[in-house]
């Protein structure tokens, strides 16, 4: 396979991480470990493994007019996109959550437009109003609501949350150009977890770590090392290849396979609507993805 097409094999990789992370998310927390805890957990954990990694990987400088990029990178892409989504994921039920970050593509192809001078393809428009459409009936239609305490607030945040990743994927996509993914998310991780630090703190040290059952260890580890680690390593590695609305548009596919996974393990249930909506999801993929 060419460079572009393991792009998109690595988006997908992605997509499915994010889905199995709604409901395992849901499994760690709030019973286990309070959102903001869980965040400086994933934080500090991402953290600690890309500097491991790097010192096995050759040194490259970034420039100093580079650091200002990164830290807004940072703020959008760690700390504000994570503490507004888990905080979200709380209050609302696995699979809401899942399609509320469909707004993103949009936002993406927004301000791609503005910022980078990307020209807007009609195929790309249609194929997201299409993708947006059948995430849309989802959330209609077919959306589970068991355990969600609060699901217009979660709601809210989790769509902050997608506004935020679309402003980091236009940020980092410079910076992705320049260097190697390592090079770049190390830092991008350092301030983040500067940034998180505040609000984590209290919820981490309220951790009663006896109690929490074995499982519960190897889903913190899943968000740790395949949500956090791999997932942003993986996605930057694909952004220097793709456009920002066409990795933005991978988004799609989470609520797809968000439901699936809660339906393999009966906290969802499959019906018409859900089939509908995943058909119309994939047509929405595949027009933007597909080249001329």
């Amino acid at each position: 396979m060419n460079s572009r097409n393991w792009a998109l094999l690595g988006a997908t990789f992605v997509a499915l991480i994010y889905g199995a992370t709604f409901t395992i998310a849901k499994d760690v927390m709030p019973t286990y470990v309070q959102p903001f805890g869980l965040i400086l957990i994933r934080v500090l954990g991402a953290c600690t493994l890309f500097w491991l990694v790097s010192i096995f990987l050759p040194k490259e400088k970034i420039d100093k007019k580079d650091f200002p990029r990164i830290m807004a990178a940072a703020f959008f892409g760690v700390a504000f996109n994570q503490l507004t989504f888990f905080k979200g994921l709380s209050y609302t039920s696995p699979i809401s959550g899942a399609v509320l970050m469909v707004t993103a593509p949009i936002l993406v192809l927004i301000l791609s437009s503005i910022l980078l001078k990307e020209r807007l393809e009609i195929k790309k428009i249609f194929g997201i109003l299409i993708g947006l459409t059948g995430t849309s009936i989802l959330i209609l239609y077919g959306k589970s609501i068991e355990n969600a305490p609060n699901a217009n607030w979660g709601n809210f945040l989790v769509f902050i949350n997608a506004s935020s990743y679309a402003v980091y994927l236009i940020l980092v996509k410079p910076i992705a150009a320049k260097y190697s993914p390592l090079t770049f998310i190390k830092w991008i991780y350092t301030f983040g977890l500067l940034y998180v630090l505040p609000f984590g703190f209290n919820e981490f040290s309220a951790i009663n770590w006896h109690q929490i059952p074995s499982i519960i260890y190897f889903e913190m580890g899943y968000l740790v090392v395949f949500t956090t680690f791999l997932a942003y390593l993986i996605n930057l590695s694909a952004i220097r290849i793709l456009k920002p609305t066409t990795l933005s548009v991978f988004i799609y596919l989470q609520p797809f396979f968000a439901s699936i996974i809660a339906i393999s393990l009966g906290k969802d249930s499959l019906n018409g609507i859900k089939i509908i909506s995943a058909f119309l999801i994939f047509i929405g993929v595949y027009l933007v993805t597909k080249r001329k």
